[in-house]
C-alpha cells in the first residue's frame, strides 16, 4: 500500500485513535497493578534508559511540558534520539500517547501525542526514577479503602438481615 495515496482517511484516523486510546488503558492498568519499578517495558530499557538520560539529563518528566516535545529546538533534539533507535526498537516512530503527569491517569488534559520510543524514554525513565510508583502507591490504597468499605458494608449488612 503506498502511503502517499491514503490522503486524510478517517477511518484510519480513527482506527489510529482507538488503538491508542486501547494501548493508554492498558498501560494505566499495568502501572496501577503492579509496582512499576519492576516493570520492563521493553527488551532495550536499560538502553533506552541509558540514552535518553545521556540526551535529556535535565528533562522534568515530573512535570513534561508539550514544549518539552514539541518546540522547534525539542524537536530536533528529540528526532536525533529517536534515530539512534531505527532498527532497534520495532515500531519506534509510531504514534502513541504520553501523559504529561506521572501522577494522573490518561485524560485529555493530560496526554500528549508522542512517538513510541519517546514514550518508552519518559515512561521507562519515570518507572526507574520511582516516578509512577507514587501514581501506583496511591492506586493501591485506594483500592484496599474500597475494599474495607466494602467489608464493611457487607458486615452491616449480614447484621441487620440477622437481627
Amino acid at each position: 500500500m503506498d502511503p502517499n495515496s491514503l490522503g486524510n482517511d478517517r477511518t484510519i484516523e480513527v482506527s489510529w485513535a482507538m488503538k491508542a486510546s486501547d494501548e493508554a488503558e492498558m498501560h494505566y492498568n499495568l502501572i496501577t497493578s503492579v509496582d512499576p519499578s519492576q516493570l520492563q517495558l521493553s527488551k532495550e530499557d536499560q538502553l533506552i534508559y541509558t540514552q535518553f538520560r545521556k540526551s535529556f539529563p535535565e528533562l522534568d518528566i515530573g512535570n513534561l511540558q508539550e514544549a518539552d516535545l514539541k518546540s522547534p529546538s525539542a524537536k530536533e533534539n528529540w528526532r536525533k534520539f529517536c534515530r539512534k533507535f531505527d532498527g532497534v526498537i520495532d515500531d519506534f516512530n509510531y504514534g502513541t500517547l504520553l501523559r504529561l503527569d506521572p501522577l494522573i491517569e490518561y485524560a485529555e488534559s493530560n496526554t500528549v501525542f508522542a512517538t513510541r520510543i519517546q514514550f518508552l524514554a519518559v515512561e521507562i525513565a519515570r518507572n526507574k526514577e520511582g516516578l509512577t510508583t507514587k501514581l501506583y502507591q496511591a492506586v493501591k490504597n485506594k483500592r484496599l479503602q474500597n475494599e474495607d468499605i466494602n467489608q464493611l458494608s457487607d458486615a452491616t449488612k449480614e447484621i441487620s438481615v440477622t437481627s
